[in-house]
């Protein structure tokens, strides 16, 4: 089991890395971070007494277990490996054999396992690991954890990711973590459009939205959407549940991928992936995934 010994390298200290990695040195782990924004690494160390790397390669030596946590598995790949697999000024240039790597992030489930292939040929274990429930699960440590990857191992580190998370998963093979990440966006995703049509459609018929909402959540069309965002984040122009419309719409390329990929059905994910793909387009990456409601309030879009 991973012990208090263990120093965890955290690479990624941003909106969610850092409560995260804040917690586990809280909880008493000894935590190096690594992030290209010195600043925010050097806050964090004030607060949270983590100690900062000057590299991904001082953290790599100095760490028992590393855990990513970036915006897509490319950019994980690249600290790992550093640029084009060249092992140069990345974490594996300087990491132990037997070094645990745990990616926390949003990645591709099939570029996952390749990256295990590569990570297994240098001596090193991996899982993968990434969260849901956001910036308010990251800081109050209730973040749901879905593993993939070696069951012994992730019994062995569960501990640990308690410290993070109140909901821990083991969800299968490697690659199962990412997998069911970005099939449950794809599912809340569609949601998020399904609701919002409805409540354009539903005011355009002279239904107030507020009651459409108030109906929808005590009839069968209850969501996660009308729960947590219609009122809170649409209906109230807000537009600010800090999550990317950019970072949804790539989650719902990822279910797509993996669907086209096991060769299942495709039918609507085609569709809600184009419907992102657009608003992503037109709205930017970094627009609130909310926003959604007002991109669709004009059907020419």
């Amino acid at each position: 089991m991973s012990t208090s010994n263990d120093v965890i390298g955290f690479v990624g200290i941003g909106a969610m890395g850092t409560p995260m990695a804040g917690n586990l040195a809280r909880a008493g782990y000894k935590v190096v971070v690594f992030d290209l924004d010195t600043a925010r690494a050097g806050k964090l160390a004030r607060e949270a007494s983590v100690t900062v790397a000057t590299s991904l390669s001082e953290l790599g030596a100095a760490s028992d277990i590393i855990i990513t946590m970036l915006p897509e598995g490319k950019a994980v790949r690249s600290a790992l490996c550093g640029d084009n697999d060249s092992f140069k000024n990345c974490i594996l240039e300087r990491a132990k054999k037997n070094t645990l790597i745990i990616d926390m992030s949003s990645s591709s489930p099939m570029g996952t396992r390749e990256l295990g292939e590569v990570l297994a040929k240098r001596e090193l274990q991996f899982i993968d690991a990434p969260v849901s429930n956001g910036v308010k699960g990251a800081v109050a440590a209730t973040l749901s954890i879905m593993v993939g990857g070696d069951k012994a191992i992730f019994e062995r580190v569960k501990p640990m990711l308690e410290k993070m998370g109140n909901q821990i998963y083991y969800a299968g093979p490697l690659g199962a973590g990412h997998a069911i990440k970005a099939l449950n966006n794809y599912v809340s995703a569609a949601g998020l459009i399904a609701a919002s049509e409805a409540m354009h459609a539903g005011e355009a018929f002279g239904i107030d939205p507020n009651v459409i909402v108030d109906i929808i959540n005590t009839s069968s069309g209850m969501n996660n959407t009308t729960k947590n965002k219609c009122k809170q984040y649409m209906l109230s122009g807000a537009y600010n549940a800090g999550f990317s419309a950019g970072l949804m719409a790539k989650d719902v390329r990822t279910a797509l991928e993996i669907a086209e990929a096991m060769k299942t059905s495709t039918a609507f994910a085609k569709p809600t992936a184009d419907v992102w793909n657009a608003m992503e387009q037109k709205l930017g990456f970094i627009a609130d995934h909310t926003e959604m409601h007002r991109f669709l309030s004009k059907p020419d879009r």
